[in-house]
């Protein structure tokens, strides 16, 4: 009877297990259909969208063909009509070829000249001029306007004084295509010339007499010498045209280096800015340890009874506060370099590097300004500079800006104005600094210590070589 029992426990416990997995199946089996329905789902609303865009692809292909074909139309209605005039001006051409053929006479030769003096009249100042006049920057300046009128002006001179030489038709006929030729030409190099390209412009402008040299030459020897000479006194005046037209890209080259000086000097500003806030940084940590070291003298103080102690510390203390005094003005300076125009001037050379008469002129707002001009010493030169004079002002832009001034002429690099570099005798520099400040000291002596050491050197190892 107890197997009994135990059998259908064991019968039901498996019938329990078989149930729950049939379950399981049955969820497993929903979940496979529900992934599968949702699926389906996505890929028809995916391909419907497709095929809407296709369907709207479709419409506006068509509709972009359907323009295409109507000005297709239009095109080949212009075509026809273009053909038939064209045979319609081929039938007169002839006629007239052969009215002329038949009859000489019919056609009123003086007429015609009649009617060509009219017209170089209309032209105003003459036949000689182009009738296009390309877009040229002179005449952006009135300065540069009035220059090239002038020269201009000298050009007509010249061609009005060889055009009376040419006595027969021909070659007058000859003469004014060329002048034509020429300004043309003139004129497209002019169009070409960049900033960059001056000395190909005017080896353009060279090239281009010489080739009109070469042709007459061919064409007419007799003609050769009077040409030759023409040519010869052209040649100045087409070179100065484009060194007129080129001052205006001199000009918008000075005004973009005025800009990149201006970001340049800010860029500096900010940096020795931010150098003058980590002295700052600094000055307050000491600051901070001077206040402690108080602190605990203080301490010290307050318990000690022996008077020879009690005597060292107040001295001690005393000693102290003169050091944070002289810190709070070091930073009262550092606001004042940094919100103001207080700096140092400098006047340095490096006759190793530059030669004898090249100056720096240059300014820093460092607290220490031998920091500037160590970095301005690295490995970009091979030697040290030399300082002639430091001068302190409270407004130390200005003072740089009038020295610069009176320097303009003597400046090496008159394009990037941020090469502060000036070629001057040194005691004609002394006299300019001390004019605008007398109070400057100024060193002449060029030291050049790294230099004259370094040619020692050489000029023994060169007498040993020979030895």
């Amino acid at each position: 009877m107890l197997n009994e029992i135990k059998n259908f426990f064991n019968i039901s416990k498996r019938l329990k297990e078989k149930e729950a997995k049939l379950l399981d199946t049955e969820l497993k089996l929903e979940n496979k259909e529900k992934i599968i329905t949702d699926t389906i789902t996505e890929a028809k609303q995916s391909v419907q969208t497709e095929l809407a865009e296709l369907e709207s692809r479709k419409n506006k292909l068509g509709e972009e063909v359907n323009t295409a074909e109507q000005l297709l139309a239009g095109h080949q209605k212009e075509i026809v009509k273009m053909e038939k005039q064209a045979k319609k001006f081929k039938s007169e051409c002839l006629g007239i070829k052969q009215l002329v053929e038949k009859f000489p006479n019919a056609v009123n030769f003086q007429e015609i000249e009649k009617e060509v003096r009219v017209l170089e009249e209309s032209l105003g100042d003459g036949v000689l001029n182009t009738l296009v006049e390309l877009n040229l920057h002179y005449n952006d300046s009135k300065l540069l306007r009035k220059e090239m009128t002038s020269n201009n002006r000298e050009i007509q001179k010249l061609l009005k004084s060889y055009e009376s030489r040419y006595t027969t038709k021909a070659n007058r006929t000859i003469y004014h295509l060329m002048v034509i030729g020429l300004k043309a030409e003139l004129q497209n190099i002019l169009h070409k010339l960049k900033y960059t390209n001056l000395d190909k412009s005017l080896e353009e402008a060279k090239a281009l007499i010489d080739k009109y040299l070469t042709i007459c030459g061919d064409g007419n020897a007799q003609i050769l010498p009077t040409i030759t000479r023409f040519l010869s006194e052209l040649d100045p005046l087409f070179q100065n045209a484009i060194q007129i037209e080129y001052k205006h890209y001199i000009q918008k080259e000075l005004e973009k280096e005025e800009q990149r000086q201006i970001k340049e000097q800010m860029r500096q500003e900010a940096e020795e800015r931010k150098k003058l806030l980590e002295e700052k940084k600094k000055i307050e940590q000491e600051e901070e340890k001077y206040l402690q070291e108080i602190e605990k003298n203080k301490v010290l103080l307050s318990s000690e009874t022996d008077p020879i102690k009690l005597e060292a510390l107040n001295a001690r203390v005393e000693e102290l506060n003169q050091q944070i005094i002289k810190l709070e003005e070091d930073k009262e300076e550092i606001v004042k370099r940094a919100n103001g125009r207080a700096g140092y001037v400098y006047v340095i050379s490096n006759l190793g590097s530059f030669g004898e008469n090249v100056f720096k002129v240059g300014m820093t707002r460092r607290l220490n300004p031998l920091d500037r001009i160590d970095e301005l010493g690295n490995a970009s030169v091979p030697f040290k500079f030399d300082i002639h004079a430091m001068v302190f002002s409270d407004n130390a832009v200005d003072l740089e800006q009038k020295i610069h001034e009176r320097l303009t002429p003597n400046r090496i690099n008159k394009i990037n104005l941020r090469k502060e570099f000036f070629s001057s005798d040194i005691n004609n520099l002394q006299a300019i600094v001390q004019d605008i400040d007398s109070t400057v000291e100024f060193t002449t002596t060029l030291a050049a210590e790294e230099y004259r050491q370094s040619l020692s050197i050489e000029q023994e190892e060169q007498k040993s070589k020979t030895a």
